[in-house]
Order: structure tokens, then C-alpha cells, then sequence
């Protein structure tokens, strides 16, 4: 099965998050039919090729997010259109799911080189933080370093945001809105309007991959009547954090800076980074020809702790997520000829110490 062929049949499965079982069917399908010794944990696939005393992570995930508006072709269906091939999924993640899947079919034809173990792993529920990659962690054993798949024209990535959401209540006291010149009463809209001018305001030391981390409000609540000084008003903060902020330490000081209540609403999506002498970003820097970069989306990269890891893969995050996404042949034989380049230069990376 050649690489085009390999991505229509990933393509043309629909595994929307969570629904990732006739995919995963068919990924361990071909990974048995090639003798790899394939182990199955919900829908997430994986098997490990080569032996070494370092152990290499090689990710991506199988699912997709719901199609959204606007696609001139059938979402579910793999649509070749010249040398493009189009359908959900194409770009965000099969691509990198099928130049994985054949690189470890070359190592099994070939040998895969001394030193290492590559651990693949394909993986569910990227898209919705569920139960993929994080939870089978344990399962797969100590490793050493990772790679994940995500679109990034095979441009490595070394730095990635993460993501600290925080929700912030303003408390005034209510009264009848005709009485609001006697006194007495605190009007907890306005409150919470200075604090998101507060918000806008804020600034965070510039990461050299990144760029600035700028907080964003993103949804506001609050008022029971029109007639009725509000008691009470909501706001939501989401703030795209770089490698080296804490999230716990931002909010205590985000806290501290508000006159609304912040409590922490979610933030294990942490901030992550490589540093430019590990041997992986060596070795990607070398297979790709190109600078490391950083990503200012989130991955499941963000589950690794403080795994080394570089996120890399063919297509183009900017198409990730919207109509007509699209993957061209041309950077999926690119990718697969980039995996087999990254993975034997782990290899030697290592085994010079």
C-alpha cells in the first residue's frame, strides 16, 4: 500500500473524538499484517519496533473534531482532486498517522538501527483531551523522548503554549435600579468591566519562539433583569501560556490584581519546551533542513510532563479545523521521507552520546 493509498482509506473512516474504533480496527489491521505485535488500550494502538536501551515515542492521533460549516465535499469522504487529496482529517492528524504507520513498516522490512526502541503509539480523544495518549502513558513504560505528529510543515517545533483558563466573579449588591443614586447598592457589571480592562492591561515576559502571552476574556455574564442593579457578574479569562510561566503562580497573581474572584477553571494544559541541544531537536533540525519553531496550539505533547519531546509533522496547522481541509501528496511523501530521516538520526544522536 503506497503512502496515497494509506491516507484515502484513514481519510475515508470517520473517527470524530470518541468515536475512534473502525479506525483503530483498521490501523491495527495493517500493523499486524506487516508482524508488528500490536497492543490495544480502548482506541488508542501501539507497538514498539527495534530494541535499545533508549525508548522513543512516535505519536499521533487518530481522531478528528466535528465538521464544521462550509465544506464543498463530503467531510467523511477522501476526495483527490489533481495531487490534493481532501476530506476531515487529512491535514489534522491522518497525514501524520500514515507517514508514521509506513516508516514503521519500512523499519520492520529494513531493521530498524541499534540503540533504539520506537515506541508507536496512535492515539484517541486528542481533540478532546480525553482518554488517548495521557492515560496510556503508564502502559507503555519509561521513555526517553518524544515525537509528535501535528502539522507543522515539518518545520520542529521545541516550544508550545499552553492553556490556563480562569473564572472571575464580580459581587456587588442588587437593588431596584431606580434607587441606585441613594446608595448602598454596587453594580457588579461595572466591577467587572474594570477588571477586563484590568485583563487587557496585563503583560507577560515575550518567549524567543513564542512571542508574548496576552490574556483574552472570552465570555461575560451577568444581570437578572433590566431593572435590577446586578449582584453578580461572570467572565472567563483564557490565557496562552510559554514555557517557563507557572500556571498556579499566574493566577495568584492574576488574583491579586482583580477585584472580581478568580478561581482557577482549568490548567493541565501546561506550557512546553525542548531545549535546543537534546539529541531529538538535533536530529530534527538535521532531517527537516529548517529552524526550530514554536506553536502556539495545543497537543498531546501537553500529557508528556517533562518528556523531552519536538512536535513535528507534514501539512499545515492554519487548515486545521475549518472546511475543505486538505493534504497534498507531495508533503505527504515528504513526511514520510522526513519520519525515516528523524528517526535513524535519533539513532546515531545517540549512540555518539
Amino acid at each position: 500500500m503506497n503512502p496515497a493509498e494509506l491516507l484515502t482509506a484513514l481519510v475515508a473512516t470517520p473517527s470524530v473524538s470518541g468515536d475512534e474504533a473502525r479506525i483503530a480496527d483498521l490501523v491495527a489491521g495493517h500493523a499486524e499484517s506487516w508482524g508488528a505485535r500490536v497492543h490495544r488500550q480502548g482506541h488508542n494502538v501501539w507497538f514498539s519496533v527495534g530494541s535499545g536501551p533508549k525508548r522513543l515515542l512516535v505519536n499521533s492521533h487518530l481522531d478528528t473534531v466535528k465538521p464544521c460549516a462550509g465544506w464543498t465535499t463530503e467531510p467523511h469522504e477522501a476526495v483527490w482532486k489533481d495531487d490534493t487529496l481532501y476530506g476531515l482529517g487529512a491535514n489534522d492528524a491522518k497525514g501524520c498517522v500514515t507517514a508514521m504507520l509506513l516508516t514503521a513498516k519500512a523499519l520492520l522490512d529494513e531493521g530498524a538501527p541499534s540503540g533504539v526502541e520506537y515506541v508507536f503509539a496512535l492515539t484517541a480523544e486528542e481533540e478532546t483531551g480525553g482518554k488517548g495518549l495521557g492515560p496510556l502513558l503508564s502502559t507503555l513504560g519509561p521513555l526517553d523522548a518524544a515525537i509528535v505528529g501535528e502539522p507543522t510543515s515539518l518545520k520542529p517545533c521545541t516550544a508550545q503554549r499552553g492553556m490556563l483558563l480562569l473564572r472571575c466573579v464580580a459581587h456587588g449588591k442588587s437593588g431596584h435600579v431606580a434607587h441606585a443614586h441613594v446608595g448602598g447598592l454596587d453594580n457588579a457589571i461595572l466591577k467587572a468591566a474594570r477588571d477586563i480592562q484590568a485583563v487587557s492591561a496585563l503583560r507577560f515576559p515575550a518567549h524567543p519562539l513564542l512571542g508574548e502571552a496576552r490574556a483574552q476574556v472570552t465570555q461575560v455574564s451577568g444581570g437578572l433583569a433590566r431593572n435590577q442593579v446586578p449582584d453578580r457578574c461572570e467572565f472567563f479569562v483564557d490565557l496562552r501560556t510559554t514555557p517557563g510561566m507557572d500556571h498556579a503562580k499566574v493566577a495568584e497573581d492574576i488574583g491579586k490584581a482583580l477585584e472580581s474572584e478568580v478561581v482557577v477553571h482549568s490548567a493541565r494544559y501546561l506550557p512546553k519546551g525542548t531545549d535546543a541541544s537534546h539529541p531529538l531537536v538535533r536530529a530534527a533540525v538535521v532531517a527537516s533542513g529548517q529552524d526550530t519553531v514554536g506553536s502556539s496550539t495545543t497537543s498531546d505533547w501537553a500529557f508528556l510532563g517533562d518528556l523531552p519531546a519536538v512536535k513535528v509533522g507534514p501539512g499545515d496547522t492554519l487548515r486545521s479545523h475549518q472546511a475543505n481541509e486538505y493534504l497534498t501528496r507531495a508533503e505527504l511523501e515528504a513526511g514520510l521521507a522526513f519520519y525515516r530521516r528523524l528517526l535513524h538520526g535519533y539513532a546515531g544522536e545517540v549512540s555518539r552520546g
